[in-house]
């Protein structure tokens, strides 16, 4: 993050499908088949694609009229923005709930101003903080396939488990004019 944040937006298109590690995770125990690296910011793991899930970033000032101090209540106007931005979804407003898996997988989980379509996670948030600021790391998901993602960050004897425990965990949604809401709504707030 830079040392002086304004309001800005970034969409990050990785070049190759990846896991990428939450800035707690311990580095995977086998060898994997699929590139693995870590962000700055929290959460369990997630897989990314060149084309999925949509990945946003959004950073805001110290200061900024959506600053809240509060880590957990600073996601709601994100999360808000984001199911608008679909046209659906409810915007989880209590604490993290990990459960099982959302500490190892980011979508098993339910976060503070994460979106749910019919429970089912669609967009999933993290967040990084400075002195000078917060990146907000969203990703909306067009599918949800987590067998590659299993098969990285949870042990070999956990697996067949996992697999069942997260089949329904989350859902992909259309991404199509979905980045173009958002702007729309961030730029009136």
């Amino acid at each position: 993050m830079p040392d002086v944040v304004a309001r800005r937006v970034d969409v990050l298109v990785p070049t190759v499908p990846a896991v990428v590690l939450g800035s707690t995770q311990a580095d995977p125990s086998g060898a994997a088949a699929i590139e693995v690296v870590r962000r700055r910011s929290g959460g369990g793991a997630v897989l990314v694609a060149p084309d999925d899930p949509l990945w946003v970033d959004v950073d805001l000032p110290v200061g900024d009229p959506l600053w809240s101090d509060d880590v957990g209540a600073s996601f709601g106007w994100l999360g808000s923005a984001w199911a608008v931005a679909l046209g659906a979804g409810d915007v989880h407003e209590g604490p993290f709930v990990p459960g099982r898996w959302g500490r190892t997988v980011c979508f098993a989980g339910r976060g503070p101003g994460e979106v749910f379509v019919d429970g089912a996670k669609v967009v999933g948030l993290a967040q990084r903080r400075t002195r000078a600021g917060a990146r907000f790391q969203c990703a909306v998901l067009s599918r949800w396939e987590p067998g590659p993602l299993i098969d990285v960050v949870v042990p070999a004897e956990d697996r067949a488990e996992a697999r069942r425990d997260l089949a329904a965990v989350a859902r992909g949604v259309s991404l199509d004019g979905v980045l173009d809401r958002f702007l729309e709504v961030l730029a009136r707030l």
